[in-house]
């Protein structure tokens, strides 16, 4: 296997950090691993897209640890006409 890079052992422990904080609230465990897989697919060269997730993903989490926070919203685009 592969040795990973320091990116790749942050988004780990980022995914780690997000389902022990998702224990508690119902429905968020599902949501949170369908967003991971969802970017799992992005090339390993897109490191600005990669860190600009990862910095997102820090922001969502202090969020996500909020005892006051029941649910998360999420931006979608607009299914396109054809």
């Amino acid at each position: 296997m592969a040795r990973q890079s320091k990116l790749q052992k942050q988004i780990l422990t980022l995914y780690r950090q997000f389902l022990r904080a998702g224990q508690d609230k119902p429905g968020f465990i599902p949501r949170i691993r369908d967003d991971f897989r969802q970017n799992a697919g992005i090339k390993k060269t897109d490191v600005m897209h990669i860190e600009y997730l990862y910095r997102r993903g820090q922001r969502q989490l202090e969020q996500l640890r909020d005892v006051n926070t029941k649910q998360l919203g999420s931006f979608a685009k607009p299914a396109e006409k054809s």
